[in-house]
């Protein structure tokens, strides 16, 4: 069974940094694309970034520059690190892997940038 657990959010100020983890258990990440996701309150899910299984990666407009995503195959982990963060970037963060054409997604851990 696939299981995605994140880790690594809580409350930071304005400018400051966070690093979250997606753990998987139960397949290797080593062959397959995976995802952050963030849903705001009241808001969507939206893509925050994508790497593939050769880690090319894809950021949305509104992190590029300060995101930074990376995978390490050897600890079945994907990183999400954070970078001069804003309140806007307040949200609830998932990760996602695409196992054998499903997607599967984890609990999610929030992220809150406030003063």
């Amino acid at each position: 069974q696939v299981q995605l657990v994140e880790s690594g959010g809580g409350l930071v100020q304005p400018g400051g940094s966070l690093r979250l983890s997606c753990a998987a258990s139960g397949t290797s990440i080593s062959f397959a694309p995976m995802g952050w996701y963030r849903q705001a309150p009241g808001k969507e899910r939206e893509l925050v970034a994508t790497i593939t299984r050769t880690s090319n990666t894809n950021y949305a407009d509104s992190v590029k520059g300060r995101f930074t995503v990376s995978r390490d195959n050897a600890k079945n982990t994907v990183y999400l690190q954070m970078n001069s963060l804003k309140p806007e970037d307040t949200a609830v963060y998932y990760c996602n892997i695409l196992q054998n054409g499903y997607l599967f997604w984890g609990q999610g851990t929030q992220v809150t940038v406030s003063s």
